[in-house]
């Protein structure tokens, strides 16, 4: 399955909605977007993931990627996180570099 990729900023948030598997050949496309998001004023990035089925090494590679590119402070906020992808993101210690919750709070 493809990845299909959206992006909202409203009010100093930047939010991507995934859904599909996130793998080598979609890893651009979400590139794409967090240098967007960087281009904005952001102060957080949200990725919606629920509906993210799967995420490859290119996956984990974009997380390390908007950590890089976005300005120091910026929060990521993983949203909905399925457990075979939070597995994923926990393995390789990264999950201490980002925020994951189950649902938007407040």
């Amino acid at each position: 399955m493809n990845l299909k990729a959206n992006m909202t900023i409203d009010d100093g948030v930047a939010t991507i909605r995934l859904v599909g598997e996130l793998d080598r050949n979609s890893a651009p496309r979400l590139n794409d977007l967090i240098i967007e998001a960087a281009d904005h004023t952001v102060e957080r990035l949200v990725l919606l993931m629920a509906e993210c089925t799967y995420m490859s090494s290119a996956g984990l590679r974009c997380l390390v990627f908007a950590h890089q590119k976005l300005p120091h402070g910026v929060e990521i906020l993983l949203i909905g996180t399925r457990p075979e992808v939070a597995e994923t993101i926990r393995l390789t210690g990264f999950d201490r570099s980002i925020v994951m919750q189950e649902t938007v709070e407040g």
